[in-house]
């Protein structure tokens, strides 16, 4: 097994600054793609159960994230991800990504369709998120109220919030995930300054194309995640070409790989040898 802590972090060059991931094991590649405002540990406790599998395992840190660099133009994750694919000359891959890192692989499959061989989401359909629930709207509209005030404290502890979701308080949850969420929040938003130019452009008109896409695909949700968050990844699954297949996780948020990783893993391995 690979202990991802083990595993060197690398850069390659991209058109605008370095960009940070790790790429460990051989077989098929599976790309890890993280939530917004993390980076490529929140995936740390399934690389040795990929690699073991036969899986090449690729994680790397969006622009503006992790040890990665921040925009100085205009961007777009997608553009992002297919450049380091093919700078490993590696592809079509898995997707499997969470929040915006599962948007980013909606949108390669969309813009990049070559590279990607199959997609797994959780907790979040295509990169137009599409909110009714009053919790979630909620929640979104304090997430970026305290982030773009500055006040980093009070936008930690709405991440924290977020972790736990709309059914349990933040001490209903494992202490260490919460940690590590807010670390890795901490860390990404400490490279950036209110009031600085957002570079990234936008997939557009993802919903109407989704029906286009024929990898095969998978939502994996959290039962105690956001009902809009769980909607729209069902939503996409009944959307793409191949109709794919939704599981559920109990006892979980918005974060089940970070907090029933071993769950999390045997669905995907056990889906992905339906799905060579």
């Amino acid at each position: 097994m690979t202990d991802a802590s083990q595993v060197l972090t690398r850069t390659f060059r991209s058109d605008d600054g370095p960009l940070a991931y790790q790429d460990a094991g051989s077989g098929t590649p599976l790309v890890l793609l993280h939530g917004g405002f993390t980076d490529h540990t929140m995936w740390r406790d399934l690389v040795p159960a990929l690699t073991a599998a036969g899986h090449r395992v690729i994680a790397p840190d969006a622009r503006g994230h992790g040890a990665s660099a921040n925009a100085s133009k205009p961007f777009r994750f997608t553009d992002d991800l297919a450049a380091l694919l093919r700078h490993l000359d590696t592809g079509p891959a898995v997707l499997v990504g969470m929040s915006m890192g599962g948007a980013t692989a909606v949108d390669t499959a969309l813009e990049h369709p070559d590279l990607v061989r199959a997609l797994v989401v959780s907790g979040v359909g295509t990169s137009e998120p599409e909110y009714t629930d009053p919790w979630t709207k909620d929640s979104v509209a304090r997430y970026y109220g305290t982030l773009m005030s500055g006040d980093i404290e009070g936008w930690l502890d709405v991440v924290g919030e977020a972790v736990a979701g709309p059914y349990r308080t933040v001490e209903d949850v494992d202490p260490d995930v919460v940690r590590r969420v807010r670390e890795m929040s901490r860390a990404t938003a400490l490279k950036h300054t209110a009031g600085e130019t957002d570079w990234h452009v936008p997939v557009t008109d993802t919903w109407a194309r989704a029906a286009g896409i024929t990898a095969p695909t998978l939502a994996v949700n959290g039962a105690l995640d956001a009902p809009d968050l769980i909607a729209m990844a069902e939503r996409l699954v009944g959307t793409v070409a191949t109709k794919g297949h939704t599981l559920t996780i109990e006892g979980v948020g918005h974060y089940p790989n970070m907090e029933q990783p071993e769950t999390f893993t045997t669905h995907l391995l056990d889906w992905l040898e339906l799905h060579p």
